[in-house]
């Protein structure tokens, strides 16, 4: 359960203010059809994620013991400071979108999520938790969702209700404690 609760909760801090947030709110002022372009989220953060999980646990076993986690340590560390970098929003029109709110949202959110913060940490905690890879995946991608759902459905009110800058801080610090939780750990 710690790596479903650690994939959840990093993930879904992390997602705030993300370009794929973004992207949310692009895709739900372009079409109507919330619920397709929630399971085209969906089905593009599993394709994504699990991918990313299993590349984690593949490195995984190139790592030496005795400096797995520090290397670990070090990336979730890594990876919070990175998560202080505000992202821009890169969707512009796209021909993509003459095929309906589902493949837009799928095929537009598994290329934003190629090499994004939440990928990588998804690559990261598959590592940390390479016994419970599954577990990963359903943890990041449900923090996945449970960032861009609202967006989806609440759309630009939310966005202004949430400060981005303090939700960014919050996900360094979250990511800097898993990071130092790892190295402790060792």
């Amino acid at each position: 359960m710690d790596a479903l609760f650690s994939s959840f909760s990093a993930v879904a801090i992390a997602e705030i203010g993300d370009k794929t947030q973004l992207l949310s709110l692009f895709l739900a002022a372009r079409f109507r059809a919330r619920g397709a372009i929630v399971a085209g989220i969906l089905v593009a953060t599993l394709l994504n994620h699990a991918a990313s999980a299993w590349l984690g646990v593949w490195l995984a076993q190139f790592i030496a013991p005795a400096i797995g986690p520090w290397l670990l340590g070090g990336s979730f560390i890594v990876v919070g400071l990175w998560l202080l970098i505000p992202d821009k929003d890169d969707s512009n029109d796209t021909p993509v979108l003459k095929y309906g709110a589902f493949a837009a949202s799928c095929l537009l959110f598994f290329l934003a999520e190629i090499g994004d913060k939440t990928q990588i940490a998804t690559v990261i905690l598959a590592a940390a938790f390479e016994d419970a890879v599954w577990m990963v995946i359903w943890g990041t991608t449900l923090g996945m969702l449970a960032a861009n759902v609202p967006v989806v459905y609440a759309g630009s009110w939310l966005l202004q209700k949430v400060s981005l800058d303090w939700a960014r801080r919050i996900a360094c610090a979250v990511f800097i404690m898993l990071g130092l939780m790892t190295i402790i750990a060792a």
